[in-house]
């Protein structure tokens, strides 16, 4: 139970992967189907529309910090509530956006709506309410969020196809004033108190939490770096993924389907790494997932217009970024500490939004009617592979570290 008078933990986690299922598919999904009808609507380029996304990614990542410590203090209802209705609020804007100057300024408030309503402050939320067990309970949380593009993108398309772009958008932001607002403000009552709230025995205030030793600093930077790219290649992904399946004459079906296929994908191999917790070692388990993202990026590479081998990079891409969700939303609780694991992961924030910022703009800018995304890919190769390396030095690091301990003792 997340407290005494509080939802069972069933219940809790199914309302709050449900918001994240529209939250997710509403914001971010919106972007790829959006971008050819805002290019035509505005007159502007594939570069200056991407730079939108970016903006949205700096933005959540300066509030990242902020949002944490609000929540470590025990401000989670309010944090979630208020970003549900500052997303909406930002929708509207969006929908009504007559120059690229107001797509841009709807995009960068919309980036702190992002702090407040996705995977980071949830993950946060989840670990203070289940601290025994939350990595089960962050793997059952991310079941409905992982089907956000597999029911937005075919949704988010059929309404463009009705309604146009403008009016789609503002059916998004109702669903976050109407229904995401209402469900935290009365889902996140009984909240875990903060820790500065928090007396310890005797009446005294809760000790400060220790600083991090000079090991867990370098964990954290490796931890950093892995996260960044991991998640600034998602966000590539997530922005030029239809854009690039349009550009290799996919069958309009195939170009709404393959990404939204990834979502499904991904909540099958969550589903793989719950059966296996407890069966397998998590460590080995996590090395695994992080490789996955190269491979399927060599897939995407050699699939060309191949509609056999982009349904296999679907595969194996919706299963390493499904998974890869849990190793990230969980490596900073893992391997380096989890005292005010909210504050540490928003520490994170800022390095994370600035390459989510600078990969989906720079892949904009480096696509042209000639070359198309043949270099973009490449580069999320490289980008892939050096997440990866992060991510294994940061676990040897910990590992070896924790066995020193162990053995001192």
């Amino acid at each position: 139970m997340p407290s005494a008078t509080g939802p069972s933990r069933a219940v809790f986690l199914f309302w709050l992967s449900l918001g994240q299922l529209v939250s997710w598919g509403s914001t971010l999904y919106l972007f790829g189907l959006l971008v050819g009808p805002v290019e035509q609507a505005l007159q502007v380029s594939r570069g200056e529309s991407s730079l939108a996304f970016g903006l949205a990614m700096i933005t959540e990542g300066l509030m990242a910090y902020p949002v944490g410590r609000w929540i470590d203090q025990g401000h989670g209802r309010r944090v979630m509530t208020g970003g549900s209705i500052l997303a909406g609020l930002c929708l509207l804007a969006m929908s009504q956006a007559q120059s690229l100057i107001g797509f841009y300024a709807a995009w960068l408030v919309l980036g702190a709506a992002w702090a407040c309503i996705l995977y980071t402050p949830v993950f946060s939320i989840v670990t203070r309410r289940f601290p025994q067990d939350f990595r089960r309970a962050i793997i059952v949380l991310t079941f409905l969020g992982g089907l956000a593009s597999t029911v937005f993108i075919p949704l988010i398309a059929a309404l463009m196809a009705w309604l146009g772009w403008s009016a789609t958008v503002m059916i998004m932001a109702a669903l976050h004033l109407g229904l995401c607002a209402p469900m935290h403000w009365l889902l996140l009552r009984h909240e875990p108190p903060g820790r500065h709230a928090s007396p310890a025995p005797g009446g005294q205030p809760a000790p400060p939490s220790p600083p991090l030793t000079a090991s867990q600093r370098a964990v954290m930077i490796l931890i950093g770096l892995f996260t960044a790219l991991g998640m600034a290649m998602a966000s590539a992904i997530a922005a030029h993924l239809v854009p690039l399946l349009r550009e290799r004459h996919m069958a309009e079906f195939w170009v709404i389907w393959i990404p939204a296929a990834i979502g499904a994908i991904q909540v099958f191999g969550r589903a793989l790494l719950m059966w296996g917790d407890g069966r397998f070692d998590p460590h080995r388990v996590n090395h695994f997932i992080v490789w996955l993202s190269p491979l399927s990026m060599l897939v995407l590479i050699l699939a060309g217009a191949s509609t056999p081998l982009l349904l296999g990079f679907a595969c194996l891409w919706g299963i390493a970024n499904g998974c890869q969700t849990i190793v990230k939303g969980t490596a900073v609780a893992q391997y380096v500490s989890r005292d005010n694991v909210a504050a540490l992961n928003g520490a994170l924030g800022i390095p994370t939004a600035i390459a989510r910022m600078l990969t989906p703009w720079a892949i904009g800018l480096i696509w042209s009617p000639q070359i198309g995304y043949d270099h973009a890919v490449w580069l999320l190769l490289g980008l892939s592979c050096a997440s990866a390396l992060s991510f294994g030095l940061a676990q040897r690091l910990s590992l070896r570290q924790a066995g020193s301990t162990l053995h001192s003792r």
